[in-house]
């Protein structure tokens, strides 16, 4: 591989990062090394210490980035949103789309969470759970408003995160639906699954699932 120009510039911890999320993804943590990683990117192995200290704390800074980074576009996405169905309809679709194009990122944080130093592992926690008490409280706030049925919103938080999330496993791109119809088929699935019998109607997704031969 060419070797990337210059051993402290922002371009090569980018590169580095990247090449991180790769080896990691198709090796795993452990069986990655940091000679490897320079290799990868087409620097020594000495350069490397330029931008990182230790493979552990580039796990943690690629982990903590990407729950940092969802946090923040769930947050974006749910601006302007009042109603409870209409946030859990925006979460729905945030997750989903998020999830079909950041796969990588998604796995490394939750395959390699056992990887962390418990310091590091304390901290991601606690994103994981800002992340999932958007949801709780949305949910909790649809109890309270009538329009949802749920038994225990902790319970409910986690299956629709595991629902939802599902789709790395099984979404690729160029199969017979639009990533519209599938974020449709989601929010179907999980606003009906909540929904309190009377307001079953109001809740229900919007939008029909069209079909395509672009995603699916």
């Amino acid at each position: 591989m060419a070797r990337t120009i210059g051993s402290y510039g922002p371009k090569t911890l980018e590169a580095i990062r990247k090449a991180g999320i790769r080896l990691i993804f198709a090796h795993g943590y452990e069986a990655m090394s940091l000679r490897q990683l320079a290799a990868e990117v087409g620097i020594q192995a000495g350069s490397l210490y330029n931008h990182i200290s230790t493979k552990q704390e580039l796990l943690f800074d690629l982990v903590q980035d990407h729950m940092n980074e969802l946090l923040r576009q769930l947050d974006r996405a749910l601006q302007g949103k009042q109603r409870p169905d209409d946030k859990l309809r925006a979460f729905v679709a945030f997750h989903v789309t998020y999830h079909m194009t950041k796969k990588r990122e998604v796995f490394i944080a939750n395959s390699e969470l056992r990887s962390l130093e418990p310091r590091n592992y304390e901290a991601i926690v606690a994103l994981r759970g800002a992340y999932e008490g958007r949801l709780s409280d949305i949910l909790a706030d649809g109890v309270a408003a009538g329009v949802f049925d749920v038994i225990d919103i902790k319970v409910a938080t986690f299956a629709i995160i595991a629902l939802l999330t599902g789709i790395c496993s099984w979404y690729r791109p160029g199969g017979r639906l639009t990533r519209e119809a599938i974020i449709a088929t989601h929010e179907q699935l999980v606003l009906s699954g909540v929904a309190a019998p009377s307001a079953a109607p109001r809740v229900r997704a919007r939008r029909k699932p069209a079909r395509s031969a672009v995603a699916g």
